[in-house]
């Protein structure tokens, strides 16, 4: 699986990466290996997982067997996005 990096979400990484130290390989991980995938807004998927007191999102597409990596955030609103199932999708 290719990661496809868009401008807005290379952008976005090295804002986070000035602020919160969020690497690029950090993101890429994340992509690679979630805790969770959720469903977002118009057919787009977010990647997401625990970290720094928070959870680090990125919202992507599929292409093919790519991952095209939309924007990439950090949020403390855990309990707002995080799906507590009881058998979490892995896409």
């Amino acid at each position: 699986m290719g990661i496809i990096w868009t401008k807005h979400a290379e952008e976005r990484q090295k804002e986070w990466e000035k602020k919160l130290k969020i690497t690029r390989q950090e993101v890429e991980a994340l992509i690679n290996n979630p805790e969770q995938i959720v469903p977002g807004d118009m057919g787009v998927l977010v990647a997401q997982s625990r970290t720094r007191n928070g959870l680090l999102r990125a919202p992507f597409i599929k292409i093919g067997s790519d991952r095209k990596v939309l924007t990439v955030y950090w949020t403390s609103k855990v309990e707002k996005y995080w799906k507590e199932e009881k058998n979490e999708n892995k896409i």
